[in-house]
């Protein structure tokens, strides 16, 4: 009982690792660039799963799986890092990172149609609480704010349009290597590649040198680890730890992430984004009720490829 105690602590550690990884993914850019910043956090971070969660061997993967998995998590983390690298200050950032957390719902939206998972009326009620969050969130401080929404996505579409295609392409990574993957951890492998596309970027695209800095270096031995740790601690929590308090802990997230980031980047938020955030979360929520006693074939969670099977059935 001990024993799951601590890995049920050690997976909401990662829970909270990766609640900060938005602030700290724009610490690093703002000192280190949109591509370069990120460029070094994969590559740093990779270097951390090597150490902690390890590398298979290429001929273990199942080659649908290599493929696919490959193209569409380096796809979502390029999504990821470069929406929030991009925007224009530290609030849209932070609203961009918002946008990313529609994820679980379109998961879930996309196990239905896709993985014929069985779900309840709930479902249509949640998949709409997250997108009018997002809404609320994006209408700045006035709320639900249609035109003022518009204002604002307009100000920087690429990072908004990024993040939301991000939020799509992560939905379909779940749905896609949960049918292919045959418990296989492809983690290490897709961080190393992810860390290749953005140098490629970099030095395709980029002019002049990265300016390291104490603070600098501060933030990026951070987001690495926050990463990297991050999945190992994960592995810990869902296959040695209470399941069910994990998932119900992930959901929170994105109210946990705004937090973190308007702590770590000085930048203060107003009610009516927090009212929208806590829409998001309970938008997921009801989402992943709604598949809930209904032979779930959906993964709840953001978790490793490896122990999707795991997390499914707590």
């Amino acid at each position: 009982m001990q024993s799951k105690s601590k890995a049920t602590l050690i997976g909401l550690i990662a829970i909270l690792l990766w609640s900060s990884i938005v602030g700290l993914i724009r610490g690093v850019s703002e000192n280190l660039g949109a591509t370069g910043g990120a460029a070094m956090i994969y590559t740093v971070a990779s270097a951390l799963l090597l150490l902690t969660v390890g590398f298979v061997r290429m001929q273990d993967f199942p080659r649908r799986y290599l493929v696919w998995g490959s193209i569409l998590f380096v796809s979502y983390e390029l999504c990821l890092s470069l929406s929030i690298g991009y925007a224009n200050s530290s609030r849209q950032a932070i609203e961009v990172g918002m946008v990313n957390y529609l994820w679980p719902s379109f998961t879930m939206l996309c196990a239905i149609a896709f993985n014929k998972q069985k779900a309840n009326l709930l479902i249509i009620p949640g998949f709409l609480i997250a997108i009018l969050g997002i809404c609320w969130v994006l209408g700045g401080d006035q709320g639900l704010d249609f035109a003022g929404m518009a204002e604002n996505i307009q100000d920087n579409p690429l990072s908004y349009g990024l993040a939301f295609l991000g939020a799509l392409i992560w939905a379909a990574y779940c749905t896609v290597t949960n049918r292919i993957a045959e418990g296989r951890n492809g983690i290490t492998l897709f961080f190393m590649l992810t860390a290749l596309a953005l140098w490629i970027k970099y030095f395709a695209t980029e002019s002049g040198s990265m300016e390291f800095s104490y603070q600098a270096v501060i933030y990026l031995a951070l987001a690495a680890s926050a990463m990297g740790f991050g999945y190992a601690a994960w592995n810990v929590g869902i296959l040695h730890g209470n399941v069910t308090v994990l998932a119900g802990a992930s959901y929170f997230i994105p109210v946990l992430s705004a937090a973190l980031a308007a702590m770590l980047l000085r930048t203060p938020l107003s009610i009516a984004f927090w009212k929208g955030a806590s829409m998001v979360c309970a938008g997921s929520i009801l989402c992943w009720l709604a598949t809930r006693g209904q032979r779930s074939k959906a993964p709840p969670l953001p978790e490793l490829p490896q122990s999707r099977e795991r997390v499914q059935e707590p």
